[in-house]
């Protein structure tokens, strides 16, 4: 549920300040947002509340403080204030205790991967989006990042095309994988480069 409304705010910009509307009059009929936390935390501003008898009080709900925008997950409360309780308990604990890092900034080359039977013999590999990790509060000196290149990486490669992996671990524990993609297309060699380079390969 948390991914999925990632992907909302993430993807659906447009859509989602309907997420913040706290009633909506249509019919002469007055439907209220049952998400309490729209009228105690001016920072929340979503995403979504539900119930059923085997799932109990369910809310998702996200806030933003500056540039930061956290999201807590609440299922199977007892009533509707507890999930809304429990809901703003997640969200205080997250941006008092936890940190959002700036990985790789959009369009940086991370590094230079080989290529075989390329007009080039590398292409610059990064990310086409800025990459961001949340973690607690004064362990970002203590990630570990940790690139996994495609091999063999053959052309024709074209931009935006992955070619490789950023594993970030914070104490040997998995943190997040973001895929490395080319930033710029390398097209075939000619005739003999493309044979020569598939001798080298036979042998590697």
């Amino acid at each position: 549920l948390g991914l999925i409304a990632a992907a909302v705010i993430r993807d659906f910009p447009e859509y989602y300040p309907l997420y913040s509307i706290k009633d909506y009059r249509y019919n002469n009929i007055t439907q209220s947002n049952r998400n309490r936390l729209l009228w105690s935390d001016p920072y929340v501003d979503g995403v979504k509340t539900g119930f059923t008898d085997a799932a109990g009080y369910c809310l998702i709900a996200s806030a933003k403080r500056g540039p930061r925008r956290l999201l807590a997950v609440v299922l199977g409360a007892a009533s509707d204030a507890a999930r809304a309780s429990e809901a703003q308990k997640l969200l205080n604990y997250g941006f008092q205790f936890y940190d959002t890092v700036q990985l790789y900034q959009n369009g940086a080359q991370v590094s230079a991967l080989k290529v075989w039977k390329g007009a080039t013999d590398s292409v610059p590999a990064g990310f086409v989006v800025d990459q961001y990790v949340t973690l607690p509060k004064g362990q970002a000196p203590q990630l570990k990042l940790t690139l996994e290149a495609i091999e063999p990486l053959v052309a024709p490669i074209t931009r935006g095309q992955r070619v490789g992996l950023v594993k970030v671990t914070l104490d040997t524990k998995p943190v997040g994988e973001y895929p490395l993609v080319a930033l710029e297309e390398v097209p075939l060699t000619g005739l003999f480069g493309r044979a020569w380079d598939t001798i080298r390969l036979w042998f590697k």
